[in-house]
């Protein structure tokens, strides 16, 4: 049997992203975007939900170390935080004067697209 992979989802968050954390041990933090997952609707933030990998010695004479790796959380768990107002905001999705479509922040209704 052949296993169906879900849909995308159209996210509006994008690698790079400042982002807050709304929920989870890291509550109230705010970190950059590392890598965004639409498939399963997850993100990796930079310095958010750390976890310990126990890596093993690669040679004989070698030490084995732990070394700490953010994992993915739900994007639904964060919010975008606006460059201008620097403030956690949601996001609004309108056609710019190119008919590309931006985001605009919904508190300062600034364009947080501007380099596209």
């Amino acid at each position: 049997m052949v296993r169906k992979l879900p849909k995308p989802i159209r996210m509006k968050i994008k690698t790079g992203d400042t982002v807050y954390v709304l929920s989870g041990k890291d509550k109230g933090r705010r970190g950059r975007v590392i890598r965004v997952m639409p498939r399963e609707n997850r993100i990796i933030v930079d310095g958010i939900n750390l976890v310990t990998k126990h890596q093993k010695p690669r040679t004989a004479t070698g030490k084995g170390s732990r070394i700490q790796k953010p994992a993915p959380i739900f994007a639904s768990k964060v919010m975008l935080v606006c460059p201008h107002c620097d403030q956690p905001t949601r996001v609004r999705r309108v056609r710019s004067e190119s008919n590309r479509l931006v985001r605009v922040c919904k508190r300062c209704g600034e364009m947080i697209d501007t380099t596209q």
